[in-house]
């Protein structure tokens, strides 16, 4: 119990703390994603076969791929990739999920259970099952890529968003604006979203991790972008054949993954509730 105690007590600086390693993980990554290329001005596609599989040395900082490519410069385009196509996908499933969320719980009636019945649909099929049959219809098409994740994704925002605003709505508060005579954007801007904005961020941070893995694992699987394409996922693959002869070239990318899933992890598990 004491032990319970201790912990309970100290959960508030933990959570400061964890953000905060968040937060700087993630700046730090995407700090190398950035400034690579204005100090390590590579080809992330010239192939050099004098130097397959080449270990760290001054012409090749963090050594080279099967195809003599430079995995410094091929990394740095994988994470502007990858969190690029995460923060796209994350702010095009959030907007229309908090606004139908939003229209659902202030309408209700049929509205209300029109837009349910529209996001049961969407949950009726697995996500990445969804994602893998719009990119097998589109490949290597990054706009495929980014709407089918976003087609996953907004539903958790307008679930969240739903329920929280009927709740808010509801409250003493709202019915005195609405007496008052001010309109929908005050009452948005007044009640809603200082409520929802705490637990939107959380499930932008947990998406954008999602995102991150599911961009991954389409690469993986050879369905999401083309080689040339520095991807993680694709990355991965196109390196297991070469584990053995350079184990630890195929490890930059799995870490970078985990890097950037963990770093996004911490940031929405740090947030108070």
């Amino acid at each position: 119990m004491s032990l319970e105690i201790a912990i309970a007590e100290a959960a508030p600086v933990s959570r400061s703390t964890v953000r905060f390693i968040g937060l700087a993980l993630l700046a730090a990554l995407v700090a190398f994603a950035i400034c690579v290329p204005f100090f390590w001005d590579v080809d992330i596609a010239r192939q050099d076969y004098s130097a397959i599989l080449a270990g760290v040395s001054s012409a090749h900082p963090l050594g080279t791929d099967h195809l003599g490519r430079d995995m410094l410069a091929r990394l740095a385009a994988a994470v502007r990739l990858s969190l690029g196509l995460a923060l796209v996908s994350v702010a095009t499933a959030a907007i229309p999920g908090v606004l139908l969320g939003i229209l659902a719980a202030w309408k209700g009636g049929w509205v209300d259970k029109g837009l349910g019945l529209l996001a049961e649909m969407f949950l009726a099929l697995p996500g990445l099952l969804l994602v893998l049959l719009i990119v097998a219809i589109y490949p290597g098409s990054f706009l495929a890529l980014y709407g089918a994740v976003a087609l996953v994704l907004w539903i958790e925002y307008f679930r969240m968003t739903r329920a929280l605003a009927r709740t808010v709505l509801a409250s003493p508060a709202v019915a005195a604006s609405q007496l008052l005579g001010f309109g929908p954007a005050y009452i948005i801007r007044r009640h809603l979203w200082p409520e929802l904005a705490p637990t939107l961020m959380t499930i932008g941070a947990f998406g954008a991790a999602a995102a991150i893995m599911a961009i991954a694992a389409l690469g993986f699987v050879s369905v999401g972008v083309k080689p040339p394409t520095a991807e993680l996922g694709l990355m991965i693959t196109e390196l297991l054949p070469y584990f053995a002869e350079a184990p630890s070239v195929i490890a930059l990318p799995i870490t970078v993954i985990f890097l950037i899933v963990l770093s996004l992890l911490l940031i929405a598990g740090g947030r108070k509730p």
